[in-house]
């Protein structure tokens, strides 16, 4: 017969290998999440498709260890969509082959308005540190080239953002043939040494582009293309994605986001917002 030492010892150690499972698997997926980011941050947190960023996201997996010792998985579980349909139309299939030429007034201050299915987000953009960036919206916006894309990223653990630019709705942001990355050009980093991020804090309410830089491997400057993530809580991120903006109205829509929750994708290995989140039309205006 087992005494009830070796049950108890026994039981012990089946709660302590559950664990280490736990563990092991909140690692899992805060490795998957943090190479998927980046990629558009393949990115963002990137331009590009994985979170170009597995490197550049690395800093953020003390946080997924740290996350890994709770007992609880990521709260991806679904909850009311709290969007609206989105209006009528189609994902632009454009692309470029050269970077628009300069036609902004970099002493002025531009806004980006993002009407979106889940409420408007207004973006003060800053011309003066980020030229070539906010030329770039300014040049996309009026192609229509955001208009009808979705929303296709929602990070809520380690780091809170949305990203969004990526008319193929995967992160890749890659057209349907495969052959080129869209918008079909890439911009320059900027404004990496603003005083905001440089301690590594992208505050909420930060507005900035994804990309495909590598931290590990030091490759995939310069490749910021279409894709953004706004930034709803503080998040520490290394100050390797240009901040351009910030949102001045807004916030709420974010949350409300935030709040609906996300469901791994397992298709494109990003983590997708619940809520339906397409920007049915984007402008841009000079104040």
């Amino acid at each position: 017969m087992v005494s009830s030492e070796q049950r108890r010892k026994q039981l012990a150690r089946e709660k302590y290998l559950r664990q280490q499972q736990r563990r092991a698997e909140a690692r899992r997926k805060g490795r998957i999440r943090n190479a998927s980011i980046a990629g558009g941050l393949a990115l963002v947190l990137a331009a590009g498709g994985a979170y170009a960023a597995a490197g550049g996201l690395a800093a953020d997996d003390k946080k997924a260890d740290k996350a890994s010792a709770e007992p609880s998985a990521p709260p991806t579980s679904k909850a009311p969509d709290p969007c609206e349909k989105p209006a009528k139309g189609e994902p632009s299939e454009k692309h470029w082959k050269k970077e628009p030429k300069m036609s902004i007034d970099t002493s002025a201050t531009y806004t980006m308005k993002l009407e979106t299915t889940c409420g408007d987000i207004e973006i003060e953009m800053d011309a003066a540190k980020t030229p070539r960036t906010v030329n770039s919206f300014e040049f996309l916006a009026g192609e229509g080239y955001l208009d009808h894309s979705p929303c296709h990223r929602l990070v809520n653990q380690g780091i809170y953002v949305l990203q969004c630019g990526d008319p193929t709705g995967t992160g890749t942001g890659m057209s349907k043939d495969g052959k080129v990355q869209q918008p079909g050009y890439s911009i320059p980093d900027e404004n990496l040494d603003d005083p905001k991020v440089k301690k590594g804090t992208y505050p909420a309410g930060t507005v900035a582009m994804a990309n495909r830089y590598n931290a590990q491997t030091k490759e995939g400057r310069d490749s910021g293309g279409s894709q953004f993530f706004l930034v709803y809580e503080d998040s520490q991120l290394p100050p390797d994605y240009t901040p351009f903006g910030t949102v001045t109205e807004g916030m709420d829509v974010l949350k409300k986001i935030a709040d609906a929750g996300m469901t791994p994708d397992p298709q494109t290995g990003n983590t997708k917002p619940n809520a339906t989140v397409v920007i049915d039309k984007a402008t841009v205006r000079k104040k």
